[in-house]
C-alpha cells in the first residue's frame, strides 16, 4: 500500500508564490528531486507517483476551503490508509522558516486543514507544518497568507522547503515518530504544544 503527500494551497498563478502556497512548494520540490511528473487525477487534484518509493504526491485543484474533497477521493481511489497520509501546509502559529512535523491533532483556524478533517472524518493522520508566521504585524490573517513571500523570506524559503522535503524522504522509509525526533527543531517543547492546542 502506497503512501500519500499531500500539499495543501491554491491553483492558479496568482497564489503560486504566496505563503498559503507552502505546501505545493513542498510538493514540487519533491517531485523535482524524483523526476515525476503531474498528471490529471480521477477527482479535483493532480498527483505523481514514485513506484521506487511507493509514493503518490497530490495537489488539490480545488480552492484550499474545499481541499479536503481531493483528499477524501485520493486515498479512496488508491486504497490509503489514513495514517499513512500526510498533509503538507502553512501554519501562522509556527515562526517562518521553521518546519514541524505532527502525528495527528486538529486544524486549528487553517480552513485547508477543517476541511481535510471534515472529509476524513478523523484526526489521527500525520501533518507537516511550514511555519509562516512572524512578520504579520496587525495584518488580518487571511490578508497576510495570502501575500507572495517578502524578499528577505524567499532568500530562506528554499532551505525551508527543502527541509521539509528531507524530513518527507525520511518518513517514507521510517515512522511518523522517528522523524519528528530527527526534524523537529525541539521535539519536547513540540510535542507539549500540541497537547496544550488538544486540550
Amino acid at each position: 500500500m502506497p503512501r500519500a503527500i499531500i500539499g495543501l494551497g491554491n491553483p492558479g498563478d496568482r497564489y503560486a508564490k504566496t505563503r498559503h502556497n507552502a505546501g505545493f512548494l513542498v510538493i514540487d520540490e519533491l517531485a523535482r528531486r524524483w523526476q515525476v511528473t503531474f498528471r490529471p487525477g480521477k477527482g479535483s487534484y493532480v498527483f505523481a507517483r514514485s513506484t521506487s518509493r511507493d509514493a503518490i504526491l497530490m495537489k488539490p485543484t480545488t480552492y484550499m476551503n474545499n481541499s479536503g474533497q481531493a483528499v477524501r477521493h485520493l486515498i479512496d481511489y488508491f486504497k490509503i490508509d489514513e495514517a499513512e497520509t500526510m498533509i503538507v501546509f502553512d501554519d501562522l502559529d509556527i515562526p517562518f522558516p521553521e518546519v514541524r512535523l505532527r502525528k495527528q491533532g486538529g486544524a486549528g483556524t487553517h480552513k485547508g486543514m477543517q476541511s481535510v478533517l471534515r472529509h476524513l472524518d478523523s484526526l489521527s493522520f500525520p501533518r507537516t507544518r511550514m511555519g509562516i508566521g512572524g512578520e504579520q504585524g496587525r495584518r488580518l490573517a487571511e490578508d497576510f497568507v495570502l501575500e507572495n513571500y517578502s524578499k528577505d523570506d524567499l532568500n530562506v524559503l528554499p532551505e525551508q522547503v527543502g527541509n521539509a522535503a528531507d524530513a518527507l524522504e525520511y518518513w517514507l522509509k521510517d515512522d511518523i515518530d522517528n522523524t519528528m525526533n530527527r526534524f523537529n527543531i525541539n521535539p519536547r517543547k513540540a510535542q507539549a504544544e500540541d497537547l496544550e492546542e488538544e486540550n
